[in-house]
């Protein structure tokens, strides 16, 4: 198997109806229903590797839940061709259904009243695990996320983080090949978001799974994914190495300045960019080709006590992306 993912011309349309607001519109709608064909995904092509971890990206709307559910055999496209680990995931054949698990984290699986070992339970006899298989699994899981304590807790009771670590126990009992991870990070505070990205980091290199992530929080990205897919308005625009991304749209580089003397600062706007500036700091944008001339220059003409040159943040070019293809 050279590639666990592939995709070619991928493509999904919904129709929906549209409706007037109002009574009225109501009445009309459910008399003359008028129908909208919606193009959630247009022919986008991708392949992943086994053992990869893929960021794969877009702003609300762009088409990436749609694909992920796809993917794992949610959805049935209008067109296109899809192979998971050698699998139409349409067929839902059971060693394809054994070897994928989607984790979405705004949905959940456990059930909300009973304590998530029963939901554990449940799925060991859904996946068919050998008693010892699942054991251990369990264990390992378990003392990764550091989760022991709360496994006879209802789910009702548990926090945000606290649910996501077991959703991520259900989804990973039996010990998936590929991995679909849907915003696994959203709405936890920043040691849970940490906690998770270590975990799904030391997970991939471990089994050698191979995962495909979407993420609004650019430090999944940078912490996670070496290569990103990004989409848009459903169309895939870029497909590389996150470093690439960053040299094909960051033209510039932050120089971040602190100066122990205020005078003449207003003279720096001849240098670059301001991004901002409050005494003693000041944050300048230059074009990358000029950033060791611009900070000689600096260094020469202004009191500076430390002076640091850095990357544009990933979450800006990300913004640059998506602003570019409007």
């Amino acid at each position: 198997m050279e590639n666990a993912i592939v995709v070619d011309k991928l493509s999904k349309n919904f129709e929906v109806t549209q409706r007037e607001p109002g009574m009225s519109g109501a009445f009309a709608s459910l008399i003359n229903p008028k129908k909208k064909k919606v193009v959630a995904v247009k022919k986008i092509s991708f392949s992943v590797q086994p053992g990869e971890l893929v960021g794969f990206i877009g702003p609300n709307g762009a088409g990436k839940t749609t694909t992920l559910k796809m993917l794992s055999g949610l959805l049935y496209p209008t067109s296109g061709f899809v192979s998971v680990l050698d699998h139409d995931p349409w067929n839902k054949a059971h060693p394809f259904l054994k070897s994928i698990s989607l984790v979405m984290g705004q949905k959940n699986q456990l059930w909300w009243d009973l304590p998530a070992m029963d939901t554990f339970e449940l799925n060991r006899e859904m996946y068919e695990l050998k008693t010892l298989d699942y054991e251990r699994n369990l264990e390992e899981l378990v003392n990764l996320l550091d989760v022991g304590k709360l496994l006879s807790t209802p789910v009702r009771k548990l926090s945000l983080g606290q649910r996501m670590k077991m959703e991520l126990i259900a989804a990973l009992i039996h010990r998936p090949k590929v991995l679909f991870l849907d915003e696994p990070t959203i709405g936890l505070d920043l040691v849970a978001q940490k906690a998770l990205r270590d975990f799904i980091y030391d997970y991939n290199k471990k089994y050698n799974a191979t995962i495909l992530l979407t993420s609004h929080n650019m430090n999944d990205l940078v912490d996670l994914a070496r290569r990103v897919i990004v989409i848009n308005d459903g169309q895939l625009i870029f497909d590389g190495a996150l470093e690439q991304l960053t040299k094909n749209y960051a033209k510039e580089k932050l120089i971040k300045v602190t100066l122990s003397e205020e005078e003449g600062i207003e003279k720096i706007k001849s240098i670059g960019k301001i991004k901002s500036m409050s005494y003693p700091q000041v944050v300048l944008s230059v074009p990358r080709s000029t950033t060791a001339v611009a900070a000689a220059e600096l260094l020469q003409n202004f009191a500076v006590s430390d002076l640091t040159i850095e990357e544009t943040p990933v979450e800006e070019i990300i913004r640059k992306v998506f602003k570019k293809v409007k």
